[in-house]
């Protein structure tokens, strides 16, 4: 019964793992490796909304019983990843006191959906054609 669902529990299981760390804050520097990367935030908010448009894509597929376009998922999962970051980062700065949105955070977002979207476009029809079945 969970294997044929799995995509849908991987994506929701992400989304509610997004919204949590996006929302709320939680102590910093538990624990300090003494790395300093600069930026290194962007990179993982680029990670979390490229992993995003991946499961989206095969839980878009899950739930339309395999019945939906590789094209359409992905631009439906990009947009909604893109909108989706939108919707967070106004939220850290109207609802959260320890949160600020940030456009830099909005561009990495974006960034990562639409690289997440271009990535799984090219391993389905360039790199090993393997079969998406509408």
């Amino acid at each position: 019964m969970l294997k044929k669902h799995v995509y849908t529990i991987g994506f929701i299981s992400w989304m509610v793992f997004i919204t949590l760390l996006s929302l709320f804050s939680f102590p910093e520097d538990t624990i300090d490796l003494g790395v300093r990367i600069p930026n290194i935030d962007k990179l993982v908010h680029f990670g979390f909304y490229f992993m995003m448009v991946i499961l989206g894509c095969f839980f878009l597929r899950e739930i339309a019983n395999h019945r939906i376009g590789l094209v359409k998922a992905i631009l439906s999962m990009t947009v909604f990843a893109i909108v989706y970051g939108m919707i967070l980062e106004v939220l850290q700065h109207t609802i959260t006191t320890e949160r600020s949105g940030d456009i830099w955070d909005f561009l990495a977002n974006s960034a990562g959906a639409l690289v997440g979207g271009i990535l799984i476009k090219w391993v389905f029809y360039k790199k090993r054609r393997l079969k998406w079945k509408n």
